[in-house]
């Protein structure tokens, strides 16, 4: 299953927490010191909220994306982009978000970054937003 992502940068991650655990109903399904992320049934939601990343102020998107079932479909989601001549970059295996992931990356005529990935592994480290 497909599901699709909003990354944004917040000033203060346990108190994103509070508020979208309330919000949509859910504990976020991992929260670490200035990060977490929630699996949203309900809309199918990956809600990731990042603290002082540096990529934006607190309110702001860091990043759109869609969560995708396994690596194929990122391969899938690349030769997608390639068809239809969009810009892409591939990120190969790299940890990200505590999780080691696949993704290919692109972004809208206005800079927006959007991923396409797969969770491969957990981690124990944020590690890079590489694209």
């Amino acid at each position: 299953m497909s599901r699709f992502q909003l990354s944004i940068n917040v000033a203060d991650a346990d108190a994103a927490v509070g508020f979208y655990s309330k919000l949509f109903g859910v504990a976020p399904a991992k929260h670490r010191p200035g990060y977490a992320n929630f699996v949203v049934a309900d809309p199918p939601l990956k809600l990731i909220v990042i603290e002082g990343e540096g990529e934006g102020e607190p309110g702001t998107i860091n990043r759109l994306g869609v969560e995708v079932d396994g690596s194929d479909a990122v391969v899938a989601a690349t030769r997608r982009l390639a068809e239809l001549g969009l810009p892409f970059k591939v990120d190969g295996t790299h940890t990200c978000c505590y999780a080691t992931q696949d993704k290919v990356w692109t972004q809208d005529p206005d800079g927006v970054p959007w991923e396409t990935y797969t969770a491969v592994d957990d981690t124990e480290h944020f590690g890079a937003r590489a694209h």
